[in-house]
């Protein structure tokens, strides 16, 4: 259930030339149409157009991907529209952790879908940590400091994320689980706000104590001081902010909760299309180049996977966050 960790390098299986797969099933033959399912800008969609620009010459010399932004309800809009379309190699979704992982294990009557059945998984392409953060004027300097105020306190702090169900909100609802007594959770209200722009600015403004968001959303205030890391949720420190401890470090032993992008098609795409794609998706990675440009859009980029240890991957973080949500005791959407 571990995002592939940026300090290792890529293994790759053996790529083959670019023409390999245009040679063998005649694909691609026109434009490959790639969803995301956000409004243009963010870090999903700059690493979608990273991917498309990187991926098309290794599908063949006249290959073309072209990103389509279709947004609404933390990426499940998206995803049920890709899931309708022909499994023919020419919708792809670049989906979010919230799409196929939080938004179907917390509110599964507003995803009408199966995020492992219902989807072809083709590679997983990158991902992050998620951040404790607190504002810049926080008397809290350090996790601890934090999670015994709330502990001490119940009810009284109050924390933000960009959304009822998303991955801030499920990683919020698990430190809650491991910070707290068993079967005695903190207690803190959750405010949910639309996007990361709006939790980082109700933060700068002290509307809210702390929140969990994710690394590409924190960083640019991080570096501005306008707010202040305390712990990041993987288990190794972030290459850009090596000051930041883990939740691990300070107590919380195993908790590793990370935010990802995996490409998937729609049920039923063949096995050759589906590994031609997959190679291609490696093959970008294995550019330096590209792997800076998604670092910098707040993608870490991941170790290669075949389709089928795609598939493996998005059927434990599922499950995981399926755990989550019935050990804090959500109910939404429901």
């Amino acid at each position: 259930m571990r995002l592939a960790r940026r300090a290792l390098p890529l293994l790759l299986a053996p790529l083959g030339g670019p023409g390999v797969a245009r040679a063998q099933i005649g694909y691609p033959d026109r434009p490959i149409s790639l969803v995301v399912p956000f409004l243009a800008g963010g870090s999903t969609d700059i690493a979608a157009r990273i991917l498309a620009e990187r991926m098309a010459p290794r599908l063949g010399p006249q290959a073309r991907i072209i990103v389509e932004n279709r947004a609404g309800a933390g990426g499940s809009v998206g995803a049920d529209w890709v899931r309708h379309r022909p499994a023919d190699g020419y919708t792809l979704l670049l989906a979010s952790a919230s799409a196929l992982g939080t938004n179907p294990a917390a509110m599964p009557q507003q995803t009408p879908y199966d995020p492992v059945e219902d989807f072809t998984q083709i590679a997983l392409v990158g991902g992050g940590p998620i951040v404790l953060v607190v504002p810049a004027a926080s008397p809290f300097r350090s996790a601890r400091d934090l999670l015994d105020a709330v502990r001490t306190n119940p009810g009284k702090y109050s924390w933000a994320t960009s959304g009822a169900g998303g991955i801030g909100h499920l990683t919020g609802e698990y430190l809650k689980i491991r910070a707290g007594a068993p079967g005695l959770p903190l207690r803190a209200e959750h405010v949910p706000y639309r996007g990361g722009s709006a939790v980082m600015e109700a933060l700068a403004k002290g509307e809210v104590d702390y929140s969990l968001e994710v690394l590409a959303s924190t960083a640019p205030h991080l570096r501005d001081g306008l707010s202040r890391g305390l712990a990041i949720s993987a288990l190794q420190r972030h290459p850009l902010f090596p000051d930041i401890p883990t939740l691990d470090e300070v107590g919380l032993r195993g908790f590793e909760v990370t935010t990802w992008n995996i490409l998937v098609a729609p049920k039923g795409l063949s096995p050759a299309i589906a590994e031609a794609l997959s190679v291609a998706v490696r093959g970008a990675l294995a550019e330096g180049a590209t792997t800076e440009r998604m670092a910098q859009a707040g993608v870490d980029p991941a170790l290669a996977m075949t389709p089928a240890e795609t598939r493996a991957y998005l059927a434990a973080e599922v499950a995981k966050f399926r755990g989550i949500v019935a050990e804090a005791g959500l109910k939404l959407g429901r």
